[in-house]
């Protein structure tokens, strides 16, 4: 960087801390609140903040025509548009929280009092921390400074650029000057060390490309390979099970004799009567298989017979 830019930044920097104490001179009365400027192709913007925005316009503009042509004349800015806006909580403003404590001292107020008042009227607006600084001939001929402080205050890095507001002002005494600096952490203050873990959603959102396998139809030869199993067809298949089962029992042949005997057990077991005892059982199934020796052997003499004829 040239050393000419560089006092071009020095320059332009000088005139605007000028700027600023011009303008916090004249609008004590107003409440001033803070400043900004803002370069345009359509000249300098300047917005104005301030607890009473009627006190910096005045009546029919005559107040505010005033402070754009000093501007203009004395500070050398491009044809300067000034934009006044109303402070909406003046309690979490440092320049207007500083200057209504330095009024409180000049008042006569202990500065203890004054002190504490400040940081609670500050602490319940909302702010996240604030310190006060009061420094002077506080109790005696000797300079001290006392400072008073609640919350969260940063001092420095980025977290103290962002969301700490710093102001100062000054109270005129008998004994000498009071400086009162006041330091405000805005409530909206996110800093780098705080976490917030967030809760699992209930239901995991299905992706679209898993919808659109879903949703798209299987084609035949898929739809022949994988069988599809639904309450209906399982009734079908236990209801076959069933039938094929009543058809295999209706297929089996009983001997009368032992047929008879089953429903006579039945029966008794029906009535509460005693069952016959197994051997009679064995001896039906005997008397049944009789007829069968029998007529087994009369097969076997046939044959043996027609043997003999033939030889």
């Amino acid at each position: 960087m040239n050393l000419a830019t560089e006092r071009k930044f020095v320059r332009e920097n000088i005139r605007r801390v000028l700027l600023k104490e011009y303008l916090m001179r004249e609008t004590e009365r107003a409440g001033f609140g803070g400043l900004e400027i803002q370069r345009t192709p359509m000249g300098t913007r300047v917005v104005l903040y301030c607890e009473r925005p009627g006190f910096v316009i005045g009546r029919k503009g005559g107040a505010i025509k005033d402070l754009t042509a000093a501007i203009e004349h004395t500070f050398k800015f491009d044809n300067p548009q000034i934009e006044v806006q109303e402070v909406k909580n003046p309690a979490l403003n440092a320049h207007i929280m500083a200057k209504k404590l330095a009024i409180a001292l000049e008042r006569g107020w202990q500065y203890r009092r004054a002190g504490h008042s400040t940081v609670r009227r500050i602490m319940d607006a909302g702010a996240r921390g604030c310190q006060v600084i009061i420094s002077g001939k506080l109790a005696g001929e000797r300079h001290r400074t006392e400072k008073f402080r609640e919350g969260m205050i940063k001092y420095c890095g980025d977290s103290a650029l962002k969301f700490v507001e710093k102001g100062y002002a000054v109270a005129k005494l008998k004994p000498g000057i009071m400086g009162a600096t006041v330091w405000i952490m805005r409530p909206d203050a996110k800093l780098p060390d705080e976490i917030k873990v967030k809760e699992p959603a209930a239901t995991v959102a299905q992706s679209p490309v898993s919808a659109a396998e879903t949703q798209a139809p299987a084609t035949p030869e898929v739809q022949e390979s994988i069988p599809q199993a639904s309450p209906s067809s399982v009734e079908k298949t236990a209801a076959a099970t069933r039938t094929d089962l009543q058809i295999k029992a209706e297929k089996i042949r009983v001997k009368p004799k032992l047929k008879r005997q089953i429903e006579s057990e039945l029966k008794s077991l029906k009535e509460g009567e005693v069952p016959p005892i197994e051997e009679d059982l064995i001896d039906v199934e005997a008397a049944d298989e009789q007829p069968d020796s029998e007529s087994k052997k009369e097969t076997v003499e046939k044959k043996d017979e027609k043997h003999k004829e033939v030889n």
